[in-house]
C-alpha cells in the first residue's frame, strides 16, 4: 500500500470498518451481553442494538461455548432476582395511588391496575424462568375407593381371572 495522495478526481480510501453485526464469539461481547441481562434487559432488547449480535448468533454461541452458557445462566438468575425485588418496589410504591379531585381524594384505579399488571407479569415470567424457585408448587394426592387408602396387591397373588380382567380394562374383584 502506498502513502501517495489521491490524484485529482479520486476519493481517499476510507479506513476499513467491520460491516454488519458481530458474529465471531469474543469474551468481551459475552461479558457485555451477560452484564445487560443481569441488569434486567431481555436478550431480544439487547440484540436490537446494532452493535450486538443477533439472537441466532447468541444461541449458537451458547450451544458451542460451555463457559458462556454458564455465564449466561448466572446472568439470567441475577435478572430474575432483580425482577423479584422490582415486584416489592412496585407494590410498595403508593405515591400515585390517590388523586385529588374536586370532591376530595379518590383512588387512582388506572395506576393501581397498571401496578398490579406489572407485578403479575413479573410473577408469571419468574414462574417460567425459574419454576423450581418461583413456580407454583403442585401436589397430587391419590386415594383409593371412597377416599380411603390405595390398596396395593402383588400381581403374583392375583388369580388368572383377575389378571384377565385387568388386561381387559375391567375392575378386578
Amino acid at each position: 500500500m502506498s502513502d501517495t495522495k489521491p490524484t485529482k478526481g479520486q476519493k481517499p480510501k476510507a479506513a476499513a470498518r467491520p460491516q454488519g453485526r458481530p458474529s465471531d464469539f469474543t469474551v468481551d461481547m459475552a461479558d457485555r451481553i451477560c452484564e445487560r441481562l443481569a441488569e434486567g434487559e431481555s436478550l431480544r432488547s439487547i440484540c436490537r442494538d446494532d452493535s450486538m449480535p443477533n439472537r441466532a448468533t447468541v444461541f449458537r454461541w451458547l450451544a458451542a461455548n460451555k463457559e458462556f452458557s454458564d455465564q449466561y445462566a448466572h446472568a439470567c438468575e441475577a435478572r430474575a432476582e432483580g425482577m423479584f425485588e422490582d415486584m416489592l418496589d412496585i407494590a410498595d410504591e403508593t405515591t400515585f395511588d390517590t388523586v385529588i379531585g374536586e370532591n376530595g381524594d379518590r383512588a387512582n384505579t388506572e395506576w393501581i391496575s397498571r401496578s398490579k399488571l406489572r407485578v403479575d407479569t413479573r410473577k408469571w415470567m419468574l414462574a417460567r424462568m425459574q419454576p423450581k424457585k418461583y413456580g407454583d408448587k403442585i401436589t397430587q394426592e391419590l386415594t383409593g375407593a371412597d377416599g380411603g387408602a390405595i390398596q396395593v396387591q402383588s400381581a403374583a397373588a392375583l388369580t388368572d381371572d383377575q389378571l384377565a380382567a385387568i388386561a381387559a380394562g375391567k375392575p378386578c374383584t
